[in-house]
């Protein structure tokens, strides 16, 4: 595309604006004063300025205070371009109509500063105006070359060195290199226009498109279907206002957590699933992916959002979730019945049975044990699905909290013949396997408070742990505490085998395993990570895995930070609420 429109920066054309208006009103003041202070015709008689002047002064006045805010909107230059053209008018009527030398060579200024600005435009006008130029001089001078006055030839040739210098000045010295690449996509996509709405509009999902500020520029019919917005009616509207987005629950979403605000505050893509709130009510379960528009530079354009209607696929998950746990329940019950039978007939005391089939029933407990598991764990993540599983977050000493969980959990790893260690801060380790009777290490770590369940917490870390000494033949279990004023964050090390790459982005996932001999050899239901990363969801935190085959494996959970003051309005509230016991 040609460069008919240069595109500088919004001050130029605030400065021109200025200027022209400035100028239009002296104009009009000095007809004004002519026409009704007759002291004043005599001084300013030499300037033209009479009732035609007045005329042409007015109507760009008239402009820049109306249509031209309103073209200004979407593009500034075009608006700016109009008004340009009617100060044209402007001064060449002041040129053709004045009779004295100090009004011509006024009129000659003025005319060469416009054509300095005018190089703002690009090529074309500037090109226009030396034409424009030419043209008044032939008429004027009744096209004899010899009846061309000084000012005249000043007027012609000032325009062509003004025409080619202005032009290269603007468009190396002022140019916004961003803009005038916005401006050239834009062109770029104008000109295929119709091959990118034929392809936008047969998307089955909806598709929406925000420029940096928020507004939607683009919106295609799935997505009216969705919004309930004609499209029409969203161009040009905030996004929030067409796409009212809360959690799958109905909840409010923090500002922060808007999947828009942070694609364009933090130069992310995000991929998320919420409930998009129609214009005349109707809710819906999406799967959203909202990508950044990203220009030269590396500033952000933009967003494009995809939306994916998900109720039916939520509704069938629902139903599975239910079934699941209604037939864990269900068979919890004979399970615990079969393992109460098989505990009692292993009861010395109650029965008497020989070594042989102590044996048998033996492994028949371990095997009902561990189904009794497997009942558990399909009725937690079935709870945890759907949001049922139960909750009671209070203000926990996250140090004070896993310092005591460590002590409780090292016994198995040390039966195993792993060692442990716990970290605070950034004080020196603490060894969980020192003698209990031998002075602890003094350290001063810092207080990190969290809300959350405790009893939860203790189920994730738990798992993790129970994991790592699973895993791990030889070495040693880390665990350690951190934190700044937003998150705390805990973390669990081993050296175990690893987990090789390509498993890593699916291991919270439900029912995955990887498959490998360790994990063949040992077992599980694949239910545990889902378990835990839906806990950690549930207080808003965020659970991963860092690992490397050969060199272990590092679980992170980071959990929003309450900071001492809201922890004891936390607690307060809390003791209000509890009842007194007499």
């Amino acid at each position: 595309m040609k460069d008919t429109v240069s595109v500088v920066a919004q001050r130029w054309y605030r400065l021109y604006f200025g200027l022209v208006v400035l100028l239009c009103l002296l104009l009009a003041i000095g007809c004004l004063l002519v026409r009704f202070v007759p002291s004043f015709g005599r001084h300013l008689s030499s300037f033209a300025l009479g009732d035609v002047t007045l005329l042409l002064a007015a109507i760009p006045l008239a402009y820049s205070a109306t249509l031209y805010w309103l073209i200004a909107r979407k593009n500034t230059p075009t608006a700016s371009l109009g008004l340009s053209m009617m100060l044209s008018f402007v001064l060449l009527n002041g040129l053709m109509r004045t009779d004295g030398t100090v009004g011509v060579w006024l009129y000659v200024s003025i005319w060469l500063l416009s054509v300095a600005f005018v190089g703002m435009y690009g090529l074309q006008l500037l090109f226009g105006s030396f034409l424009l130029t030419l043209v008044y001089v032939l008429i004027t001078s009744e096209f004899r070359v010899q009846a061309i006055h000084l000012s005249s030839w000043v007027l012609v040739g000032g325009t062509a060195v003004l025409s080619a210098a202005t032009y290269s000045l603007w468009r190396k010295a002022f140019v916004n290199p961003a803009d005038r690449q916005l401006n050239q996509l834009s062109g770029a996509l104008k000109s295929n226009q119709e091959q990118s709405s034929i392809l936008i509009q047969s998307i089955a999902d909806g598709v929406i498109v925000i420029n940096s500020e928020g507004k939607i520029s683009l919106i295609n019919q799935a997505a009216s279907l969705m919004t309930q917005w004609s499209v029409a009616d969203a161009l040009g509207l905030d996004v929030h206002l067409v796409a009212q987005l809360t959690d799958e629950k109905g909840g409010d979403i923090p500002p922060d957590d808007n999947p828009f605000n942070k694609v364009l505050a933090r130069k992310e893509r995000v991929n998320t699933s919420l409930q998009l709130l129609g214009r005349q009510g109707r809710k819906q379960i999406i799967s959203m992916v909202i990508s950044p528009v990203e220009i030269p530079g590396g500033g952000v354009g933009g967003a494009v959002a995809v939306i994916h209607d998900i109720s039916q696929a939520r509704a069938a998950e629902k139903q599975s979730a239910e079934f699941i746990s209604t037939a864990s329940h269900e068979m919890r019950t004979p399970v615990a019945a079969i393992e109460g039978y098989l505990a009692l007939a292993l009861n010395e005391k109650v029965s008497t049975i020989d070594s042989r089939a102590r044996g048998y029933l033996e492994k028949a407990h371990s095997s009902t044990e561990h189904l009794g598991q497997l009942f558990q764990d399909l009725l937690t993540s079935a709870k945890a699905e759907d949001g049922r599983i139960s909750n009671h977050p209070s203000v926990i000493d996250m140090g004070t909290f896993t310092q005591q969980l460590v002590e409780d959990l090292r016994f198995s790893a040390e039966k195993k013949g792993l060692a442990t260690e716990y970290m605070v801060g950034t004080s020196d380790a603490i060894d969980a396997t020192q003698d209990e009777d031998s002075a602890p290490k003094k350290i001063i770590a810092p207080i990190y408070y969290v809300y959350a369940d405790p009893d939860r917490l203790r189920e994730v870390i738990t798992n993790l742990f129970d994991n790592a000494v699973k895993y791990t033949d030889q070495g040693k279990i880390s665990m350690g505490l951190t934190g700044n004023l937003e998150v705390v964050q805990f973390y669990i090390r081993d050296t175990g085998p690893g987990i090789p790459a390509e498993d890593v982005p699916h291991l919270f996932q439900k029912f995955y395993r990887v498959d490998n001999s360790a994990t063949r050899t040992i077992g599980g239901t694949g239910l545990g990570l889902f378990i835990c990363r839906k806990i950690i969801e549930l207080y808003r935190g965020r659970i991963w895995v860092e690992s490397e085959l050969g060199k272990g494996s590092t679980f992170f959970i980071n959990l929003p930070r309450v900071d001492s003051q809201k922890a004891q309005s936390l607690q307060q509230a809390a003791a209000a609420s509890t009842p007194l016991i007499k």
